[in-house]
């Protein structure tokens, strides 16, 4: 249900999830303002596209726009001026999921993706799946899927896809996103320690998760990684829906499962379902970790009555999504990857999955830990495991880091480097690389334009 025009100004609106929520609003026919500390390309320019004004800072004078409703971002707390005039002026608020679950998502059938990893890739095949099948799925995406160019979409009814993130909703609000959005088919697709400027232990993630279950009706149906403890024991605190279960490589008891065909970087691999050869998946995406986010989207996409022939077909022309083995560009016979992973886990399956696609061949990755569980240190222990699959390791180490970065990569011995300033960083990188090598440039953040400084540097060397 959208609701009658309005005036609604977003703060905190350049993030992927606010934008995402000033692009529906608009399309919403609403009149739409907003504000940000960081107003910059490429998020102000798409939504200046969209006919949306932005202002610059949080200054308390953007009030006097009088909006019909402020929408509060997560980044926005208590002490900031804006915050302040506007609960002193008594004025209308609240938060995104807020907003969305009342305008957008009610009367939906909402299909949402949680989980610590692969929930924007999930989310992206699954609403192209939907797509595919002539279902004309809204969604709301933490990133740009490259089938459609876009991360928010009104759609069409009944069919809206969402990535669900557990980071919590306002300062006025400590419950994760995904409570408010009241899944029919809910995607679980692993669980694991993070965020932790925000939750204490997993324990209280596990929490977060089985509030989650809890709001899925009977009639709805939620699918699980099947071989994942924490899930299991968020599951084992009360399940009242259909339980349908994945994992790869099987395991007993679990309905969805892929045989591997390729030659290690599952680029072609079997669907089963309860045992049954449902076909073929031959696509362009690598990397055993997406073979567990197929199985799942192509379950999703079935509670929703794409037959699951019809789910496989529409993977094979999947494209994939922007930062998420991303290739940007390929310079003096370098290939320059981005990725969005920040978490040890994240970091290990990605380099797992470019190693299998290279074999032999020379991967120099690059990390920023720019999260605020990598930037407290939470998983320093567990960052030279992640990393050892590449031949060179480069961490960028801001000097307000707080952690001992040395250190954690002393396991990796000759191959570990640390950079405290992005130009040493890319001088050093570069000056590494030879052609033939991959670099993998990891980080969820922009990184200072890391990506194209490198390439530039490999095109200046090859020039001369």
């Amino acid at each position: 249900m959208v609701t009658a025009a309005m005036h609604i100004h977003i703060m905190g609106i350049c993030g992927t999830f606010m934008g995402g929520i000033a692009a529906l609003a608009r399309a919403a026919g609403h009149r739409v303002t907003g504000s940000d500390r960081n107003v910059y390309p490429p998020m102000s320019t798409q939504l200046r596209a969209l006919g949306i004004e932005l202002i610059e800072g949080y200054d308390a004078q953007q009030l006097e726009l009088a909006a019909d409703m402020i929408v509060v971002g997560n980044v926005m707390t208590r002490g900031m001026p804006v915050i302040e005039a506007m609960l002193d002026r008594g004025l209308a608020y609240a938060s995104g999921p807020e907003w969305l679950a009342s305008a957008v998502l009610r009367d939906r059938w909402v299909l949402a993706v949680a989980g610590t990893h692969g929930k924007t890739t999930t989310s992206s095949m699954l609403a192209w799946i939907l797509e595919d099948a002539g279902l004309a799925p809204g969604f709301l995406i933490g990133g740009i899927p490259e089938n459609f160019g876009l991360s928010a979409r009104l759609g069409e009814q009944p069919f809206f896809v969402i990535e669900a993130d557990e980071y919590d909703t306002a300062f006025f609000d400590k419950r994760a996103k995904f409570v408010h959005y009241r899944p029919r088919t809910l995607v679980l697709n692993n669980l694991e320690y993070d965020h932790a400027d925000i939750y204490p232990d997993v324990a209280a993630i596990e929490r977060q998760f089985q509030h989650l279950v809890r709001i899925v009706p009977g009639s709805g149906r939620i699918i699980s990684n099947g071989v994942d403890a924490h899930l299991a024991t968020v599951l084992a605190a009360g399940c009242w829906s259909e339980l349908e279960t994945f994992a790869r490589a099987g395991a007993a008891g679990v309905q969805w499962s892929a045989q591997a065909l390729s030659q290690g970087d599952f680029g072609r691999f079997r669907v089963l379902y309860q045992g049954r050869d449902c076909g073929e998946l031959q696509w362009q995406l690598i990397g055993a970790h997406n073979v567990d986010n197929a199985l799942a989207a192509l379950a999703a996409a079935r509670h929703a009555g794409v037959p699951i022939e019809r789910g496989i077909d529409a993977l094979t022309r999947f494209r994939g999504v922007a930062r998420r083995m991303q290739l940007r560009g390929e310079a003096a016979g370098v290939k320059v990857y981005d990725d969005f992973a920040h978490h040890p886990t994240a970091i290990a399956t990605t380099l797992d999955g470019l190693r299998r696609s290279v074999g032999r061949g020379r991967i120099v990755a690059v990390l920023e830990p720019r999260s605020a569980t990598m930037r407290l240190g939470v998983h320093q222990a567990a960052l030279a495991g992640a990393l050892a699959a590449a031949d060179e390791v480069w961490l960028y180490a801001p000097p307000d880091l707080g952690w001992d970065v040395r250190g954690a990569l002393a396991p990796l011995g000759h191959r570990a480097h640390v950079a405290e300033n992005l130009e040493a960083l890319v001088s050093g990188v570069a000056a590494q690389l030879a052609a033939g090598d991959q670099a993998l440039i990891m980080s969820n953040g922009g990184f200072g334009g890391v990506h194209a400084r490198l390439l530039e540097a490999l095109r200046s060397r090859s020039a001369q």
